[in-house]
This record gives structure tokens, C-alpha cells and sequence, in this order.
């Protein structure tokens, strides 16, 4: 319905080893993050790597960013916060640290009572998160990408074909690994918010590639005297406006959630953004690249 570029004629296809040599940076970078993150050595939430939990119930409604403010002043680093505001309850989590669990609790205790006088409140509970739950968590979630990404590959070889299943697997893979490895270099904390944000794009990436594959699949089937690369190419620019289109809306949403959001949403939006990025590149430049040079000369040859 919109076309953003008129009749585009890209040679998307030929320029398919330099994707590689760039897609492969970007695997690298994800494969030493995961390494990392497997030893303890990446800069891990307190989901991963244990710490205290402590949550307060307020009399009065407080704003979550006074609090972190009030923590941050009082010399405290290294915590997560999550509000809940209609029962006046926060939820306050630091990581192992010199703390012990009766330290930490004095110290948070003793900050909000001097920042907020006029506000009571109570402690409702108090947790320590001890390294094993921290390591089951990382196992868990490494097998919550694993599964998604095994889904895929079924999923795409049964509606397509066995090649395109692995080109779809590949690149959302890539994906993932090029959003960890990124977030590991830029020393940005590893968590289970993360983990999620690494879930919506492998669904995001899945989604448009599976739009390139159609188109890609439809023209091979009316087209079948002419060359499949050139096939392939024609199908990508015809599905390019559509590709753009629904990536800057997805790229917009983030980028308003990035801005506005508060910190609680800063690092998921900021892989969303990533990820978008990431996710459309891959689709054009490492799906159907891996298709071409996995499927031979004729991908539906049999069919």
C-alpha cells in the first residue's frame, strides 16, 4: 500500500561474504558474552549472581526514582528496584556484595528513615538469593533461548523447507548473540530482563524473515527458468518498503519506551532498539544468504 522506494533494484545477494565476515564479528562477541556469563564474569543482575532482597510497604505512596536517588546518595550502588504502587510496596534488590544480609538491611533502612520522615513503613520481608538460585537461573534461561530457537527451526523447516528452516535458526541466533555480545561489551548489566528483550527479538527477527521467505518462495515457483539468486534479490526489494515500514514502527515504539520509560525499561528497550536493527539486517543479509548458498541452484527443486 506504501511505497517507500519506488521499484528498488539492490543487489542485496552479492554482497552476502561481507554480511558474513560482519555477522560473524557480531556471533563472536555473543559466543565470549556467553562464555562470560557461564563463568561469573560478566556483569551479572542479582538474578545471576545473588545478593538481598528487601521489600518495604510504605504508608504512603512513594515515586521509584526518589528512592533510587535517595540509595545512590547514600553511597549504595548495585541494586534493582520494582515498585508496586497500589499497595505502596518496593521492592529493593543489591547485589552480593561486603554487605552480609543483616548489613544491608540496616543500611537501606537506615537511608529511607533519614530521606523520607514523614513517610513509615515496615519491612515486609527480607531474602537472601543465594548462588545456586542464581546459577539455575542462567541455566533456565539458556535453555529458554535454546528451546525458542529449536521452535523455530521446526517451525520454519514444516511450513517451508528443511534449508529455510536453518537460514531462519541461523539468523535469529545471530541475532541474539549479536545483542548479548553487545550488551557485554558496553558492560551493561545481564538479567532476566534481558533474557526477555532477547525472547521478543528472536520473535521479532522470526516474524520478518518469514515475510522475506514467503515472497522469496512465492516468485521461485513462478519464476523457475530464471536465476535463483536473482530471484532472490527481486523478492527482497519487493518486500523492502514493507520491511522498513513495520522495522521504523517497532525502532519508534522502542526509542519512545528508551526516552520516557524510566529506568526500570531503560536496558530493555535499549536491546529492543538493538535488536530491531540487528533483526532486519539479518533477515535480508544472513537468512536468505545461508538459503541461497544451503539450497544449491534450485532451493524447490523437488517440489
Amino acid at each position: 500500500m506504501i511505497e517507500l522506494i519506488k521499484n528498488p533494484n539492490i543487489n542485496f545477494l552479492g554482497k552476502r561474504y561481507i554480511a558474513f565476515a560482519f555477522s560473524g564479528i557480531l556471533s563472536i562477541l555473543g559466543i565470549i558474552a556467553i562464555i562470560q556469563i557461564s563463568t561469573g564474569k560478566a556483569n551479572l543482575g542479582i538474578d545471576f549472581a545473588g545478593g538481598t532482597a528487601i521489600q518495604f510497604k510504605f504508608e504512603k505512596p512513594v515515586a521509584l526514582h526518589t528512592i533510587r536517588l535517595a540509595l545512590e546518595n547514600g553511597g549504595l550502588k548495585d541494586f534493582d528496584l520494582q515498585d508496586l504502587p497500589a499497595v505502596n510496596k518496593v521492592l529493593i534488590k543489591m547485589k552480593k556484595g561486603g554487605h552480609q544480609l543483616g548489613e544491608a538491611s540496616e543500611t537501606i533502612t537506615g537511608i529511607l528513615s533519614q530521606k523520607f520522615p514523614d513517610n513509615k513503613y515496615v519491612v515486609d520481608s527480607t531474602t537472601e538469593i543465594g548462588p545456586k538460585v542464581g546459577g539455575k537461573l542462567r541455566a533456565d534461561a539458556g535453555k529458554a533461548i535454546a528451546i525458542a530457537v529449536i521452535g523455530i527451526l521446526i517451525y520454519v523447516a514444516f511450513r517451508f523447507q528443511f534449508n529455510f528452516g536453518v537460514g531462519a535458526t541461523i539468523a535469529t541466533f545471530h541475532d541474539v548473540l549479536a545483542v548479548l555480545g553487545l550488551f557485554y561489551i558496553m558492560g551493561k548489566e545481564i538479567n532476566l530482563i534481558l533474557v526477555t528483550a532477547l525472547l521478543t527479538i528472536a520473535g521479532y527477527s522470526l516474524t520478518d524473515t518469514v515475510v522475506v521467505f514467503d515472497r522469496i518462495r512465492e516468485n521461485l515457483k513462478l519464476k523457475q527458468r530464471e536465476n535463483v539468486e536473482t530471484v532472490m534479490n527481486s523478492s527482497i526489494n519487493e518486500v523492502l518498503s514493507r520491511t522498513i515500514i513495520t522495522s521504523t514502527t517497532v525502532l519508534l515504539t522502542s526509542i519512545a519506551l528508551f526516552s520516557f520509560g524510566g529506568e526500570v525499561l531503560h536496558d530493555f528497550s535499549l536491546a529492543m532498539i538493538m535488536g530491531v536493527i540487528v533483526g532486519t539486517y539479518s533477515s535480508i543479509f544472513v537468512a536468505s544468504p545461508i538459503v541461497l548458498v544451503w539450497g544449491g541452484k534450485r532451493p524447490f527443486a523437488k517440489k
